[in-house]
This record gives C-alpha cells, sequence and structure tokens, in this order.
C-alpha cells in the first residue's frame, strides 16, 4: 500500500522544473562561455563564406574563355599571377589564360572555375589540362559566398548550450563577449554529526563527507561556482546558518537531515525560516525522503530555492541527477537506453537501479547492478548512471527502453 503523503516522481519533476527562475542575463567573455546558455541568437555578421572561396590548389579559370579555346583546339593557357589565400583579389586579363591558385584563397575577379594540380602538366608558366574539356564543369572546385548562411541568418539559437563548436561560430563572427543567462549562486550543504571533513583523523563511528564533493564536482563540470558547508545535527545552529546562507544564495543543496529520525531538524527549521514545502517524500526508491521548496523574494521576484536531499550516497546520486540537473539547465533532454537483464520489483515505486552502460551497434544497453542498499556507493565506481523503471509495474523485461541518468557526462 503506497503512503497517502507520497507523490509520483513525475509530479515531483514537474513541481521542480516549474519553479525554475530566472536570474537575468550577463555578457560573458568568450574564453569563459563554455557550458554557458546562450540568451541571445547568433547572427551572422557577413555572408558565410564572405567570397568566393577556392577549395583545391590549382589554376583558376574563366570557364568560357577556356572552352572557346580548346575548342578550336587549344588548351595552353598561360599563368598570369598567384594567388595566395589571406591575399587580396587579383584580376585574371586574359580569359584564356588562367591564374594559379591555393585552397581558400578569393576566387580572382574574371574567374569563375578551378582544376586541381593532379589535372594539370605545368611547365615553364604553361599549364596543359590532361583532362578533356567536356569533363571540367562551370563553377567546380568553388564554395560560393553566401552558400552557407547569408548576412543576418542565425547561426546559433538561444537557449544554446555552448559548447567548442559554437566557441568557433563566436569567434567566426567577432563575438568577444556574448550574452548568456547568469548562472545562481549555489551552496551544497552536508549536515550530520558523524560527517568529518576529508584530512580529519577518522574515528571508527565516523565517516568523511563524500556527497558534497560529488554534487560539487558534478556542478563544477557543468560550468557553476559553488560553495560547500557543513552544518551539526543542531536545531539552533541549522536555523542560524542556514537563515544566512538562505540571504546569501540563490539555490540550498542539502544532503542529509530529512527523514523520520530524532536528529533530522532540516524540514522543521526551512519552514520555520519561511521555506514553502512544496514536495516531502516521492513514491521512488532509493532517495523517497527528498524535500523541495522555494521562498518568494518580493522585492527580486526571484524566489530562493531549497533542494534537501536524504543522505545515503546513493540517494543522494538518484535525486541530485533526476531533480536537481535538470532544475539547473535550460532544455532538460532525456536519455533512454535499453535494459539488459529482466528485474522483478513489486514495490509499487519508481526505481532507479544502477546500470554500467555499453554501445552494442548503436545501441545504448544498460546492465543492473543489484547492490546493497541506499548506502552503498562505492558500487556505483562501477556503474555509469541509473535507470529508471516506472512505479504500477513489477517485471521489467530484457530489451525494454527506460530513462537513462547519466553521471559520467
Amino acid at each position: 500500500m503506497q503512503d497517502k503523503e507520497l507523490i509520483s516522481s513525475e509530479e515531483a519533476l514537474k513541481i521542480v522544473l516549474d519553479n525554475k527562475q530566472n536570474y537575468g542575463i550577463e555578457n560573458v567573455v568568450i574564453d569563459e562561455a563554455i557550458g554557458r546558455e546562450l540568451s541571445e541568437d547568433i547572427l551572422a555578421d557577413r555572408d558565410f563564406p564572405p567570397f568566393d572561396r577556392v577549395t583545391m590548389d590549382g589554376i583558376a579559370i574563366n570557364f568560357d574563355g577556356y572552352i572557346n579555346q580548346a575548342i578550336k583546339g587549344n588548351c595552353n593557357m598561360s599563368i598570369e599571377h598567384i594567388q595566395l589565400a589571406g591575399e587580396e583579389v587579383k584580376t585574371l586579363n586574359i580569359l584564356e589564360n588562367c591564374i594559379e591558385v591555393m585552397t581558400g584563397a578569393i576566387l580572382p575577379r574574371n574567374c569563375d572555375t578551378v582544376i586541381r594540380y593532379e589535372d594539370l602538366d605545368i611547365s615553364e608558366k604553361i599549364v596543359v589540362c590532361k583532362l578533356p574539356f567536356v569533363n571540367i564543369i562551370k563553377k567546380q572546385n568553388v564554395h560560393h559566398q553566401g552558400s552557407d548562411k547569408k548576412k543576418g541568418e542565425v547561426l546559433i539559437k538561444k537557449n544554446t548550450v555552448i559548447s567548442a563548436m559554437e566557441i568557433a561560430i563566436l569567434a567566426a563572427v567577432g563575438k568577444q563577449f556574448t550574452s548568456c543567462y547568469k548562472l545562481p549562486k549555489i551552496a551544497i550543504i552536508s549536515t550530520g554529526d558523524e560527517l568529518i571533513d576529508i584530512n580529519e583523523i577518522i574515528l571508527p563511528h565516523q565517516i568523511r563527507k563524500s556527497n558534497s564533493f560529488m554534487m560539487s564536482a558534478y556542478l563544477r563540470k557543468m560550468g557553476y561556482f559553488v560553495n560547500q558547508f557543513h552544518l551539526k545535527d543542531d536545531k539552533i545552529e541549522l536555523n542560524t546558518n542556514l537563515q544566512m546562507l538562505i540571504s546569501d544564495y540563490d539555490i540550498l543543496i542539502l544532503s542529509g537531515g530529512v527523514s523520520a529520525g530524532k536528529a533530522d531538524f532540516v524540514p522543521d527549521v526551512l519552514l520555520e525560516l519561511g521555506v514553502k514545502n512544496l514536495f516531502h517524500k516521492v513514491a521512488q526508491r532509493p532517495g523517497k525522503p527528498i524535500w523541495f521548496g522555494v521562498k518568494p523574494d518580493d522585492k527580486t521576484n526571484i524566489s530562493k530555492i531549497v533542494f534537501a536531499l536524504p543522505g545515503n550516497p546513493v540517494s543522494t546520486s538518484v535525486c541530485f541527477l533526476k531533480y536537481v540537473v535538470p532544475h539547473l539547465i535550460k532544455n532538460n533532454h532525456i536519455q533512454y537506453a535499453k535494459l539488459a537483464d529482466n528485474i522483478i520489483f513489486k514495490p509499487n515505486l519508481t526505481y532507479f537501479v544502477p546500470v554500467a552502460i555499453e554501445n552494442k551497434y548503436g545501441e545504448i544497453w544498460a546492465k543492473p547492478f543489484a547492490g546493497n542498499g541506499s548506502g552503498d556507493f562505492t558500487n556505483l565506481v562501477d556503474a555509469d548512471g541509473f535507470l529508471e523503471l516506472p512505479a504500477d509495474k513489477s517485471n521489467f523485461i530484457s530489451g525494454e527502453i527506460f530513462p537513462y541518468f547519466s553521471f559520467r557526462d
């Protein structure tokens, strides 16, 4: 029997996505734009290519001039100039002659066709084409001005996440600075008296902090700047410190303190601080106790966002990938993979199973790991992510396709 207070993972994700905030826009220098999301369309500042461009080393000719001579039996051409890439355009003065040209050069005036060196015999600045003239095609080996994009056309659409290829386009149109969505200030907060810093001497009853390092590393890879904090399981300390953090940061991501334990004070403290609870507990395994809320700011009209994730490492990883990451990206593109083995899971819950990924002839297959529960995060070293198996079903058959969440991206 499913707990009545639980909501489905689909409902929870919708609430999370519906509460995305707009933090404004800012100009970002090109060297720091990788991974950022464009808040503007990038337009061609001129035609692409900006001139008729030579695509083969060889000679440029006037097709009609050459053909007229060839029909008369004279296939000899004199070389008037050499046109190198980066040089100002040169002119073919006698239409029956030619100009040597290099790949990337502007096509000389009065020329419209390029014949590659491999099809030529050249001696003493006299050129003879080895091909029958009927095999020469007018305008061959020329990349024509504006054939890719015309001036003013959109090269990169708004909301695109900038990769190395977009960086190349930004450079090509002279965008030293580009308009991007501002990134929120994010605080990652671990809670729990059992946790210690990684450089401390550990006692038998203690464990080292790891969740906050995992989430911080993932977010930094996405381009976010984050700070880490640790708070003890003390209600007064939690209240004082969370109040300051909510004031200073746009998004808080807590790990631990949200279940039903005697020291799980986080939900009550957040409510005391005016954070409106939008859901607490989701019908899923692992990660059931996840808490999500917002604190509206009447002055800025930008709500503070709070994720409070269960502290078990596997639960934290699942909730982080399923809810936090989609909240932070503009376009939530879902990946899918095929289940590699049969699974039976009887509870009426959405089940996130750790999987290893294998690419078989262009298809992504996900092999499940059984694991030892939500605390067995060492098992995740051999996994690539989680496969999401829906509720209201108990038998999952090899070959079926399900959503896949990767922590290797």
